[in-house]
């Protein structure tokens, strides 16, 4: 049987890249309804085969699944056992589309048992189809490594058949697939191999569609400049040969990138042209749509409000189809994001429109749709204050959602239930939509490829707030123990899921409870809620206590700043005292005046917000320091590696540095004579300006069997995982690379880094999150124990610091905080840099033991 392929190419690579056309959340590059036609005695199944992908393609998945049924039928009856595989490989791919992942497996599985019983017969290109389809299904259902076996399947087929579009897709595949596993560089290694072989074919379809490809796989992996120039260069091919259909997707993602990194002029002006260039009424809407959004988000309404009767209007004469229905949704999740979205438009015409299309929704059956057009619709309302209509609706959407298992859907629309209750004092109502909220928040975390990205899915605004608004609920008036141990594992939880957010996947594990972990550590959890700042002790074997102060947010974070700039030394040291002072009596001195810290020699901190950019161990209470009086040491909360004691005896390190400038970096002269100390206290195996390569680096701590690994050289923290970064002699090494680099020993546990120490580093100018980046190392990288600065120190102070801190890391039985904290205090006592700024900076996050 023939398969006629090559005159319908353009169909096929249209939409083998459709999911990657409108957002940078990466999902696979499917491949999506080849036309692929067969000489047939009767024509009726192949007009069910075009008739499903002309459905498809326009997004009408339900209908879709309906034609491909028909036709995978009428060839069952003509005992077409070929072509009936192929309509199962498009259906399960519409079964996916609409959230159906046990019928799309069921099709699937159908497909290549077919596909496998007439193996002789079966062409390479139904083979290919069908894993495609099969690895797609697997990584969103969880199964990253099958799926990556599968398209190393698709793609000996596909290049069997001599399709080059369908190899390079499995291969980008592959690459977000060792992403999902962990394994950033090979990943990285992929895309880069990839990018070399698109520079060697010749300028033509397939290799803009594959530069805008690799350009967004790229971008998920951090390295965003490169994703830059690869979109810049499918535009100039694309606009050089022509492929005037592909102009328009490329614009709109070059501005999306540009958002960020030229700011939004440079983003306008790609949208207008991707609006000018669009060759169908879709395209020429989300270049509109991302115009409006972009005046919304830069508060230009005068540019938004005249743009958005217009978009209503088209958005209203759409043909009901899942683009559709995903545009109309984000338009009015775009006001509800507003202050005042009734200034714009009508807010009876939004919910008009939501109401249309709730009802479209449930003509081409596209429950998520469905769902998510309630949620907004829902919240158009509460705006009214129409609380029960809200209330109908948001009900209705959480109805959905759990019959879809759409964890997702459920966050958001629990959330709102939840709010509503709250809204209408039924505190015990409230806390359980809030906690099924949570709930699903925490589940969605292995799974965050299923999330839709149709669907602004934002954590500052869509998951940070379900966890603080519940501890916010539990934590009011006098909380019960059962109360106070929800909210602690709640901000424990809070914490994760934003390194989770961070790191753009689930990369952590819980392991052991932290106040479990040593008798005589305190855990302190301070949360900053809108109205007051409360602290939670946490201590082995005794109930939890709770401290409250009345503040405002805004109060409370303005002290925090000001700490900050006080701690300059050239300020002014009675107020750095005051305001440092002020802090402690919010943060220790009620525990204390309880004597809760009695018997206490580490005070462990589970910093939320702001708090977690200041130094806790310069905190003063009058007449000392916190650092005089405990060990201090920050934790992410509960996935902390259980520990084993450094050998005092028998310490061995890595030690790395640059000491010359490099990269644009200015010098750290001091870095040579740090490492000559370090290497006289510790067993050191050294990597000095041209040796310290991250190849070397990534050698030493492979073969190496050393507990400490000790980086003195540039790098930067950020809340942004593109500008989290650390400087080899070769250049920039991102925070992914890195973490995947330190854990390089196998998965033996007893050969984790016991400490890693990075003691040039900073935080990103004007980030107040930036230490997320650091709390996101700290963890990812697999050392139990992290020692890093949260700004840059002199070179000459951070030698001092460190060679003290190895001098008392050799004494018996002291803990890593314990002989950080001998250190900074001889500073305070032993040297001119008493003051704060030089030895605070110096924080020790993980395993203090």
């Amino acid at each position: 049987m023939a398969f006629g392929i090559k005159q319908t190419r353009w169909l096929y690579i249209s939409l083998s890249i459709l999911s990657l056309c409108l957002a940078f959340t990466i999902t696979p590059v499917k491949a999506s309804p080849a036309v692929i036609t067969t000489v047939l005695s009767s024509s009726q199944p192949t007009n069910g085969l075009q008739q499903g992908r002309n459905l498809y393609q326009s997004g009408r998945f339900a209908e879709a699944v309906t034609a491909w049924q028909r036709a995978a039928q009428q060839y069952h009856t003509q005992g077409d056992r070929l072509n009936e595989a192929l309509s199962l490989s498009y259906l399960s791919l519409a079964q996916q589309e609409l959230n159906q992942w046990q019928a799309a497996q069921q099709s699937i599985e159908q497909s290549l048992k077919l596909l496998q019983t007439n193996k002789p017969s079966a062409d390479a290109i139904l083979w290919a189809q069908a894993f495609n389809t099969q690895a797609n299904l697997q990584l969103h259902t969880g199964k990253a490594e099958t799926a990556l076996e599968s398209w190393q399947q698709a793609q000996k087929f596909y290049e069997q058949a001599g399709d080059k579009m369908g190899s390079l897709g499995s291969q980008i595949n592959q690459a977000q697939a060792l992403q999902t596993l962990g394994f950033y560089r090979r990943s990285k290694q992929q895309l880069e191999v990839l990018t070399e072989k698109l520079q060697g074919i010749p300028d033509n379809e397939i290799k803009v569609s594959g530069l805008r490809s690799l350009a967004l796989a790229l971008h998920e992996i951090g390295d965003s400049s490169k994703s830059q120039q690869l979109l810049e260069q499918s535009l100039a091919i694309a606009s050089k040969i022509a492929a005037k259909p592909q102009l328009s997707s490329i614009l709109i993602s070059l501005g999306q990138s540009a958002v960020n990194f030229q700011g939004p002029e440079a983003a306008l002006d790609y949208f207008k042209q991707a609006q000018i260039l669009a060759t169908n009424p879709s395209d020429q809407l989300q270049a509109r749509l991302a115009q409006f959004k972009l005046f919304l988000n830069y508060d230009k309404l005068e540019f938004a409000t005249p743009l958005a009767p217009q978009l209503l209007q088209q958005l209203r004469e759409l043909p009901p189809s899942h683009t559709s229905l995903y545009a109309a949704i984000n338009f009015v999740a775009s006001f509800n994001r507003q202050l005042n979205p009734d200034q714009i438009l009508p807010l009876k015409d939004l919910a008009q429109l939501m109401a249309v299309t709730v009802k479209s929704a449930q003509q081409i059956q596209d429950a998520p749709a469905q769902a998510y057009a309630l949620y907004q619709w829902a919240k158009l309302y509460c705006r009214t204050q129409q609380i029960s209509e809200a209330q109908e609706l948001a009900q209705k959407s959480l109805d959905i959602a759990r019959q879809l298992q759409a964890n997702d859907i459920i966050a958001q629309s629990a959330w709102q239930v939840g709010q509503l209750y709250k809204q209408q004092g039924d505190r015990s109502k409230a806390i359980t939509a809030y906690t099924e909220a949570v709930n699903a928040l925490k589940a969605l975390r292995g799974d965050l490829v299923a999330i839709n990205s149709d669907v602004q899915f934002s954590f500052r605004s869509s998951v940070e707030p379900v966890y603080r608004e519940l501890v916010d609920l539990l934590l009011e008036n006098q909380p019960s123990q059962a109360e106070l141990m929800q909210a602690r594992e709640l901000i424990e939880a809070l914490q994760i899921a934003e390194l989770d957010n961070f790191f753009r996947e689930a990369c952590l594990d819980k392991t052991q409870q932290i106040d479990q972990v040593d008798p005589t550590a305190t855990v302190i959890y301070p949360i900053i809620l809108p109205d007051r700042l409360t602290v939670i002790l946490s201590k082995a074997g005794q109930p939890l206590r709770s401290y409250v102060t009345y503040k405002s947010q805004a109060e409370i974070e303005q002290t925090l700043d000001n700490f900050l700039v006080a701690l300059n030394p050239v300020s002014d040291s009675k107020d750095r005292d005051r305001v440092s002072q002020q802090i402690y009596d919010w943060l220790i001195r009620p525990a204390e005046a309880e004597q809760a810290f009695i018997d206490s020699k580490t005070l462990v901190f589970v910093l939320d917000g702001r708090l977690r950019n200041i130094p806790i161990a310069a905190l003063y209470d009058g007449k000392k320091y916190l650092i005089e009086k405990y060990a201090v040491a920050l934790s992410p909360g509960l996935q902390l590696m259980a520990t084993q004691s450094l050998h005092q005896n028998h310490l061995s390190a890595i030690v790395g540095g640059i000491s010359q400038a490099r990269a644009g970096f200015s010098a750290l002269p001091a870095v040579e004579s740090e490492i000559k100390q370090i290497s006289k206290a510790v067993s050191s195996s050294v990597l000095l300006n041209q040796q310290f390569t991250s190849q070397a680096l990534a050698e030493r701590v492979k073969f190496s069997s050393a507990s400490i690994v000790h980086l003195a050289t540039h790098g930067q923290f950020s809340s942004r995982l593109e500008d989290t970064f650390l400087l080899t002699w070769d250049g920039q090494v991102n925070v992914k690379e890195l973490s995947e680099l330190l854990k390089n020993r196998g998965n033996d546990p007893s050969k984790a880094i016991e400490l890693l120490v990075l003691s040039a580093c900073d935080t990103a100018a004007g980030d107040d999150r930036a230490v997320l980046g650091l709390a996101g190392l700290a963890v990812k990288s697999g050392a139990r124990s992290t020692i890093a600065t949260l700004w840059p120190v002199k070179d000459q102070v951070a030698a001092i610091l460190m060679t003290r801190f190895y001098n008392q890391l050799r004494q018996p039985k002291i803990t890593k905080a314990e002989a950080l904290r001998q250190a900074q205090i001889s500073l305070i006592r032993q040297t001119d840099f008493h003051a704060p700024f030089f030895w605070s900076g110096f924080v020790l996050i993980g395993n203090w033991i």
